[in-house]
């Protein structure tokens, strides 16, 4: 055949190219438009360690799944785990005992889950948890993410209410608890601001954006539609947001990946040392046992779990990754 001369353009989205957990291992298959998982067919069970939890410390949590598969003896490693850092999907995954990601299917019930109270509160109510909840994060308040430059010039909630300006959510069905708080926090900050813009208010501002009061023909709000901690970073960058409402740690971690796309614009304190303004809202995370016949092995892998979560090593991790303990946490 002839010698080809032309550059061909890929066919395929702009994406944000989060690094792996385990490098440039391979070979990989994974392709973002079609084939993230699609050709892998797995169905693995007897499961060592099952964690379901709410994904946004994620990073905090890579960094503590090492130590954790340390822990076990060079003779005896934890060879067969699974966590997912996904919106919370605890009681379902319990009640079906099968978390899956296209044709791959763990059919691996939990023996830990983590979220906020009102998912642990879930689980108890339906009989899953064994024992008390144990606190074990908390955010440090929520920043404004934008494009690098800040080209919009946001610096306040009350900038979101500007004409041309587009704010992305988590989905409110989907990811509910994030979006809550990250709308109650636009509108907490707003009602606590001593010197609004003239004529603006705390609820005509949460109006403006969610409400529709901004006109027909100018669509303030949008949202993603499952995973948030991947989805808002990568509209704000490629999409069609301007700026985001989201946990600081999520923020800074964005922009340590990616420091050429973004720039965080503090609600309170500095980006790099946040003091959330009042009405901006926190959130805490739990971890609960989960009720079930484990083995011995399982057992032993679920308290080394439980005690790291609780130790001295996580809490600098967390504070490493922007994170903070409860107040009156104790190790």
């Amino acid at each position: 055949m002839p010698a080809i001369t032309g550059t061909p353009v890929i066919d395929g989205p702009k994406i944000l190219d989060w690094p792996s957990d385990w490098g440039e291992l391979g070979p990989s298959l994974g392709e973002p438009t079609a084939n993230l998982v699609n050709d892998l067919h797995a169905g693995i069970s007897q499961c060592e360690m099952v964690l379901t939890t709410s994904g946004n410390y994620h990073m905090a949590l890579r960094e503590l799944w090492d130590l954790y598969l340390k822990s076990f003896p060079p003779h005896d490693p934890l060879r067969n785990w699974l966590y997912t850092t996904s919106p919370p999907v605890a009681k379902p995954q319990i009640e079906n005992g099968l978390v899956r990601f296209g044709n791959f299917v763990a059919f691996c019930r939990p023996q830990v889950a983590v979220g906020p109270m009102e998912i642990i509160d879930s689980l108890a109510a339906a009989g899953f948890a064994a024992g008390g909840a144990l606190p074990v994060c908390e955010s440090r308040g929520n920043v404004i993410l934008v494009r690098k430059g800040n080209p919009k010039d946001i610096f306040t909630v009350w900038d979101l209410g500007r004409g041309g300006v587009r704010l992305i959510t988590p989905n409110p069905a989907s990811e509910a608890g994030s979006f809550r708080l990250y709308a109650s926090s636009v509108y907490y900050i707003a009602g606590h601001d001593v010197a609004p813009p003239p004529g603006m208010t705390a609820g005509g501002l949460f109006d403006l954006i969610f409400n529709g009061a901004a006109g027909g023909r100018e669509n303030k709000w949008l949202c993603g539609r499952r995973i948030h901690h991947r989805e808002i970073p990568w509209s704000v960058a490629y999409g069609k947001a301007d700026a985001a409402i989201i946990f600081y740690h999520l923020a800074r971690q964005a922009k340590a990946v990616f420091p050429d796309l973004f720039d965080i614009v503090a609600l309170g304190g500095t980006p790099e040392e946040p003091e959330p303004i009042p009405g901006n809202r926190t959130e805490t995370l739990y971890a609960v046992r989960i009720k079930g016949e484990w083995s011995r092995r399982q057992q032993d892998a679920t308290e080394k779990l439980m005690e790291l979560f609780q130790s001295r090593q996580f809490t600098d991790i967390l504070k490493r990754h922007g994170l903070a303990r409860p107040e009156g946490f104790h190790t």
